[in-house]
């Protein structure tokens, strides 16, 4: 299987288990953590430009599992995490892997965290090194295990 299959595949398996679970994660815990981890994944080179920035709000937006909450509010909350991270790429990661960390607590919705950074990832049907990597990343911070994500 090609990788571009492999990814979309992976993509695609997570988005139907977040779908599935969708009425046990309307926590603000859950919403402050996701969008904390579509920042980290949208910024994962350091950098964000507009069209990628434009892209990931869009698939926020559009996303079954986030629908629960108001859209403007997580707009306003992924974009400042984005912020965070372009003001100073170390320092904002350090913060936003701490807002990540408070669904530790509650392993459904540190998994389903992870699993909306691997969805996000995949979008663009390429999960490059530096995205899984900050993603790793975020599985530490939750005291999970990345190969339980193929991570």
């Amino acid at each position: 299987m090609a990788l571009w299959d492999r990814i979309r595949e992976s993509a695609s398996q997570m988005q139907t288990q977040l779908i599935a679970k969708k009425h046990d994660l309307k926590s603000g815990a859950f919403r402050d953590a996701s969008m904390a981890m579509c920042a980290l994944v949208a910024a994962a080179d350091g950098t964000i430009d507009a069209a990628e920035r434009r892209r990931v709000a869009q698939l926020i937006a559009s996303n079954e599992v986030l629908g629960a909450f108001d859209a403007e509010d997580l707009r306003r909350r992924f974009e400042d995490n984005l912020a965070k991270l372009t003001a100073d790429f170390d320092f904002g990661k350090v913060s936003v892997l701490q807002e990540i960390a408070k669904t530790k607590k509650k392993p459904a919705e540190a998994r389903a965290v992870i699993q909306i950074g691997i969805v996000i990832g995949g979008a663009d049907g390429d999960f490059d090194k530096t995205e899984q990597g900050v993603v790793r990343e975020a599985c530490y911070a939750l005291d999970l295990p990345p190969h339980e994500f193929d991570l």
